[in-house]
């Protein structure tokens, strides 16, 4: 698949807002509805484009209170790096999970009501994970830049 400045721009339009009419798009990018059509199935066929999504306001639905929990397992043996990732996958506090290089082995991103919330989810759905040998956490005071978007 040829991927070119016209793709580039549909994604950055897409990922600004993806509930444009095909209509919309086609005149900001100067081509017929049924091209850009064609482009956007092109870009999800291909991979471009995993999927779609509504971004929800945190504040609105009771949950911004933002922490990072650093974890570092007793050991990295397969079996324990396997076994705490598909225990973590399954916690719905948590928004997003690294595996990093450093100090630590894992990077959390949890999202929960307040500071009652969050010791909640440490005690009883964090910790009960096995092979956690420690963990660190920070707690956001300001967010000063959030996006979703990918600069192309």
């Amino acid at each position: 698949m040829i991927f070119d400045e016209i793709d580039r721009k549909l994604l950055d339009y897409l990922q600004v807002d993806s509930k444009q009419t095909n209509k919309e798009l086609s005149n900001k990018l100067n081509l017929s509805v049924t091209a850009v059509y064609e482009r956007i199935k092109k870009l999800e066929r291909e991979g471009y484009i995993n999927k779609y999504v509504a971004l929800v306001n945190k504040e609105r639905v009771d949950k911004a209170f933002v922490a990072f929990c650093h974890i570092k397992l007793v050991q990295h043996s397969q079996e324990y790096v396997i076994r705490f990732e598909k225990e973590v996958a399954n916690i719905k506090e948590v928004l997003e999970c690294y595996h990093v290089s450093g100090d630590y082995d894992y990077l959390l991103k949890v999202l929960v009501k307040d500071m009652q919330a969050f010791r909640e989810f440490m005690v009883k759905r964090l910790t009960t994970i096995d092979h956690i040998g420690s963990t660190h956490s920070m707690f956001v005071i300001n967010e000063v830049r959030h996006t979703t978007a990918i600069n192309m």
